[in-house]
């Protein structure tokens, strides 16, 4: 057992985190770049958005979409102050030290991980875009 199947067993009983998944950009943008690329980018999120003792927009400020460690920060309730401290057991009010900055992101990475032992999610078709034939009013003259 490593140390996080009992958080991550946990995890797994919250229906709202588990509706988190990456969709196939998110997985693509995985595949295109190293381990150490996405702890960066981790690391960075972490450290600007919610290490601080009171980061601005708390419990708003990691954005739904758009990278894969803002799903990640969500599927694994790292997403704001609150989240921490009801599901890691880490204290509001005080600045994250570079111990748990480390474990939050090593949570993160292997949620990423275990996403990436799924198959690729199907691509989103792309809707169509109208050209000027495509026009009904300009069809009438």
């Amino acid at each position: 057992m490593t140390s996080f199947d009992d958080l991550f067993t946990r995890l797994a009983q919250s229906p709202f985190r588990q509706r988190f998944r990456l969709g196939r950009a998110e997985y693509d943008y995985v595949r295109s770049r190293d381990e150490a690329t996405l702890r960066q980018h981790a690391a960075d999120f972490i450290a600007r958005r919610l290490a601080p003792a009171r980061p601005a927009n708390d419990g708003k400020q990691t954005p739904m979409r758009g990278h894969p460690v803002f799903i990640a920060q969500h599927a694994t309730a790292t997403c704001c102050r609150g989240c921490l401290s009801k599901w890691h057991h880490i204290a509001p009010d005080q600045p994250l030290s570079a111990e748990q900055q480390t474990y939050v992101v090593t949570v993160l990475l292997q949620w990423i991980a275990a996403q990436m032992q799924q198959p690729a999610p199907a691509a989103r078709p792309q809707k169509a875009q109208p050209g000027p034939d495509d026009d009904p009013q300009l069809a009438l003259w």
